[in-house]
């Protein structure tokens, strides 16, 4: 019997995780029942009582795998570390607050038995705000323009990945990935699924302003070196303008010396403008620095407190 694992990790998920572990086992009893399966859920130090029911549930089912970390070791690092200590011959990863469904498991699964080597759950709808759906497209279309790898648009990486894929993804080594991007960048042959994504029905988004910007921002760092780019275009446009107006006004002083005067206006309008793109380019080249010092310091994506049935 082939072995399927499924990945979820958590954060103060206490009304959510026992149903999803029930969801999982009956889709897995009722619809795969030629599949054996593991469920490792990892915790990023819930404040509530996340663990102790993951713990109970664990007791009573030994294919529920439970990784403790020591502290909050943020949305990226805590995830990618669980699919790695994933045995199966596909893992599945999927959030652990139910918006993304456990009964689209057996679909992603008939296709990997079709030659798939990743299949993806692509989001074509959502109960979300309209105006954070337009921010949300213009996100993918600035990213797959900017980016050297086209990627793969409204997909946050619910699916189904090939052991092959997971096992290069371990000899890349990279600490913090942006993993949308980096399948993308693997070049595997990929299925997309369309869901309408549900309405979360317990708890509260663990996203906020920062994670959203960590992670829009690390997808540029990490596929993209346009915005480097642009800074240079950028100063080096701005120096020929500078010199075509300073010599436009050089000129018309020169014809019109008594009548014409310069004025403080377009000269606190260019200190300003020039400030600004200076501090967007810096800013830029510090997130650049910020990922190559991530890089450079090796550290594990997360330190364990406790695990629970991995023996």
């Amino acid at each position: 019997m082939k072995f399927i694992s499924v990945v979820s990790g958590c954060y103060n998920e206490e009304d959510n995780v026992r149903e999803l572990h029930e969801r999982v086992c009956r889709v897995f009893a009722n619809e795969l029942p030629e599949y054996t399966f593991e469920l490792i859920i990892i915790d990023n130090a819930s404040q509530d009582g996340t663990v102790k029911v993951l713990k109970e549930i664990a007791g009573r089912d030994k294919r529920l795998k439970v990784i403790v970390n020591n502290r909050n070791f943020g949305h990226v690092r805590s995830p990618y570390h669980a699919v790695l200590q994933a045995s199966g011959e596909a893992i599945v990863g999927m959030a652990s607050d139910l918006e993304d469904p456990p009964e689209m498991i057996p679909q992603f699964v008939r296709k990997w038995e079709e030659g798939y080597k990743i299949v993806l759950a692509q989001k074509t709808s959502s109960e979300e705000f309209f105006a954070f759906h337009l921010v949300r497209q213009f996100y993918y279309y600035l990213i797959n323009r900017l980016s050297d790898v086209p990627l793969v648009k409204n997909v946050t990486g619910f699916g189904l990945y090939d052991r092959r894929v997971i096992e290069d993804i371990r000899k890349i080594g990279d600490p913090y990935p942006y993993f949308r991007g980096l399948i993308c960048d693997l070049g595997y042959e990929q299925f997309l699924i369309p869901f309408r994504k549900p309405v979360r029905k317990r708890g509260f988004s663990k996203n906020n302003f920062y994670t959203l910007y960590d992670l829009a921002i690390l997808g540029i760092t990490n596929h993209s070196k346009v915005p480097l780019r642009l800074s240079v275009f950028a100063g080096v446009g701005i120096g020929i303008l500078s010199f075509l107006v300073a010599f436009a006004y050089l000129v018309y002083k020169l014809l019109f010396w008594n009548n014409f005067s310069v004025g403080t206006a377009p000269v606190v309008i260019g200190i300003f403008f020039l400030g600004a793109v200076e501090l967007f380019c810096v800013g830029m080249l510090g997130e650049y620095i910020g990922s190559i010092h991530t890089q450079v310091l090796k550290r594990p994506p997360v330190i364990e407190k406790e695990r629970i049935n991995f023996d």
